[in-house]
């Protein structure tokens, strides 16, 4: 069985009890602090990921961490797989979580980056817009990016769509225009 379908199962698991136990919202938080604290630290990734360090140890230091931020739910959850040697997938599961957790409560996810930081605005606007769209959820969550290389406007990603205004990519665009201009290598010749 694949990593993927491993690690879905898992997350499926976790938001069915955290639903029975009536804690879904909390369950959430811890999961996305995890999954924060596993992006902010290749460490910790590297950590999880080790068959060296004894699974004793890994419990202990997992209660250290989390057992007095997270619920007990999750201390548990990350207890239990660790147990039974799965703590390697813990980052997957925290990110089919976090996909399955916005699919239940219908939730869209947009990114867009842009040359500049953008206005809470035109940041409000961008979110009306699709959520009006029809394609996205009645609710969509921004992220957003600064990317000084695009130089002006916008990109926008959401799901399978790519919406791309940017100078670069205008730029882009006539140069890949020029290049199969028959016309140019006439004007140079002369």
């Amino acid at each position: 069985m694949s990593v993927s379908r491993i690690a879905s199962r898992y997350a499926k698991s976790l938001i069915d009890l955290a639903i029975e136990q009536d804690k879904l919202e909390r369950v959430k938080d811890d999961v996305a602090s995890f999954d924060a604290a596993i992006d902010g630290s290749r460490d910790f990734l590297v950590f999880l990921k080790s068959p060296v360090i004894a699974i004793s140890k890994k419990k202990s230091i997992l209660k250290l961490l989390f057992d007095d931020k997270y619920d007990v739910l999750t201390v548990k959850f990350l207890e239990l797989l660790t147990q039974k040697q799965r703590e390697a997938l813990l980052p997957e599961v925290a990110d089919h979580f976090m996909v399955q957790y916005r699919q239940l409560k219908r939730i869209s996810t947009a990114r867009i980056t842009s040359a500049v930081g953008l206005t809470d605005e035109i940041l409000a606007t961008v979110k009306e817009r699709l959520e009006k769209s029809g394609v996205a959820y009645e609710n969509v969550e921004l992220e957003t990016r600064v990317d000084p290389k695009l130089i002006g406007g916008f990109i926008l990603e959401f799901g399978d769509y790519v919406y791309d205004t940017s100078i670069a990519h205008k730029l882009d665009e006539v140069r890949k225009e020029f290049k199969g201009n028959l016309y140019e290598s006439k004007i140079l010749a002369r």
